[in-house]
């Protein structure tokens, strides 16, 4: 899934309009395993002058880039860090490991190639799915169609919870910022 519809569904989930502490959790848990990507790619990209297609068809699964996707896409970190906040009874981490689970989740059955090492430490094993939240060749357009109607469903929820002007605003650029990706990659590619 794209990372704006990932924050959109860690807010629906996790997000309480009283609890700002909680909610910027959510919205960090949302965006945390894509992180490091937009952090590698930038700087391959625009620090170093690489091209997007070396990018993303040579670096992207280079050895390296891979073993970092491994930690901050793993079930075993992420419920590891979920499991001792429920023990110790921290919303904000809840919220947290809660929304980078959810993710997760999320991207698990939508990663054909470009799929992670969900279970490292335990195993390398990725599991290619056979569908794909981009590929068309793996029903990437059906998929992003059935994610737009999603987010909107979602971002519907998220105005009726949050009343103030600065949260619906920020609600409705992720909304806007789920379709930048198509014309991103349009561009590049």
């Amino acid at each position: 899934m794209n990372t704006p519809a990932h924050l959109i569904f860690a807010a629906g989930a996790f997000a309480k309009p009283d609890s700002p502490k909680i909610t910027t959790a959510a919205m960090i848990g949302g965006l945390l395993p894509d992180l490091s990507l937009y952090i590698m790619a930038s700087f391959s990209l625009f620090i170093l002058g690489n091209s997007p297609a070396y990018v993303f068809d040579v670096q992207y699964f280079s050895p390296l880039w891979q073993q970092v996707f491994a930690i901050d896409n793993s079930f075993v970190l992420w419920g590891i860090v979920c499991a001792v906040a429920i023990w110790v009874k921290k919303s904000w981490v809840i919220a947290l490991s809660g929304s980078a689970l959810l993710h997760l989740g999320l991207d698990f059955p939508l990663h054909h190639d470009d799929a992670r090492q969900h279970f490292w430490p335990i195993t390398d094993w990725v599991f290619e799915s056979p569908y794909s939240y981009w590929d068309k060749n793996h029903h990437g357009g059906i998929i992003s169609i059935i994610e737009q109607i999603l987010v909107i469903g979602v971002c519907v929820f998220l105005w009726r919870r949050f009343k103030s002007i600065r949260m619906r605003a920020l609600f409705t650029a992720l909304a806007l910022l789920e379709v930048a990706p198509i014309l991103i990659f349009g561009l590049m590619f």
